[in-house]
């Protein structure tokens, strides 16, 4: 009987020690587990950067796509003046940011449709989409009147260029939004905008589901460098801004990353076109978006200790 209970008392005793054991080695292997996923969690490098120059002159021959050939100046081009910014923008980023490279949608005149510039975005797995646009007022429609008829007035309408906007603009893809969007939308000092452009169709299936996942994915980091160069432009540079306006446009849902486009001026005020086609106006507009690409990397890149 002494024996038994003796044995019995040595079985309890092992059995706990074993549980004591696989307690520490759970308990080490969990903190273990904790560490690493934490480091994966934060692990986010922002290597690849896309740099879309709006429009270009449609090549000869062009197959089947999304095709536009941009704004124009009295005296340039929105095409034109996209592709030396595009072109300056990438020297600036490979030589200012480490261990970034910057891949150009298109490098020459030639246009490239919307849907070769997602593709091109996309097969480089860009990591920010960063569009380069020239803004322009449609004509305005006047009555002026011409002389009198039986006593009565006459009047013709006609088109007259407007001229009055000036200054820079963020665009980011917007489609459909729930309220909490909205709200989002409003605390973000995000404006609406109407559909425009390369606009797309709310209605057609396929965009539904790129919006639903742009918008869990991509939508606030859009934000944040819509802002980070808005603010660079305005702040640093000291030009006119009107801000940040939601846009359904094509190249921007369909770029599988944080993008935006950047309206960089209007190109038919002759005080914007001016600025557009110096010198100094470009390399202003390329060091502000380095600038905000700088901020925008710290920020993702940056690890917080648990």
């Amino acid at each position: 009987m002494k024996n038994k209970i003796l044995n019995r008392l040595n079985r309890t005793i092992c059995g706990f020690a074993a549980i004591l054991i696989c307690f520490s080695l759970f308990s080490f292997t969990s903190k273990d587990i904790v560490k690493k996923d934490t480091v994966v969690n934060n692990s986010y490098k922002l290597k690849t950067i896309i740099i879309d120059a709006g429009h270009g002159a449609k090549p000869d021959n062009a197959p089947p796509g999304h095709y536009s050939r941009g704004a124009d100046g009295s005296f340039s081009s929105e095409r034109n003046v996209t592709l030396a910014l595009a072109l300056k923008l990438q020297k600036a980023v490979e030589k200012d940011i480490v261990g970034v490279k910057a891949v150009l949608t298109r490098s020459t005149p030639d246009d490239v449709s919307f849907e070769r510039r997602a593709q091109i975005a996309n097969e480089n797995k860009g990591d920010l989409f960063i569009s380069l646009h020239c803004n322009s007022l449609s004509d305005r429609v006047i009555r002026e009147r011409v002389g009198t008829k039986r006593g009565k007035a006459v009047y013709r309408s006609m088109r007259v260029p407007d001229r009055s906007g000036k200054g820079a603009l963020m665009l980011v893809y917007g489609l459909h939004r729930s309220r909490e969007e909205q709200n989002a939308i409003k605390n973000n000092q995000v404006d609406e905008s109407g559909l425009d452009g390369d606009a797309l169709d709310p209605d057609d299936p396929v965009v539904a589901i790129l919006t639903a996942a742009y918008v869990r994915k991509f939508r606030k980091q859009s934000i944040k460098i819509a802002n980070l160069i808005n603010d660079e432009i305005v702040g640093t540079d000291g030009r006119r801004s009107e801000g940040l306006r939601e846009q359904g446009i094509y190249v921007l849902c369909h770029s599988a990353m944080p993008s935006v486009l950047v309206e960089t001026g209007y190109i038919n005020n002759p005080d914007d076109e001016q600025y557009l086609n110096s010198e100094e106006g470009q390399t202003e507009i390329v060091n502000s978006i380095v600038r905000a690409i700088n901020q925008y990397k710290n920020q993702m890149e940056q690890v917080t200790a648990n």
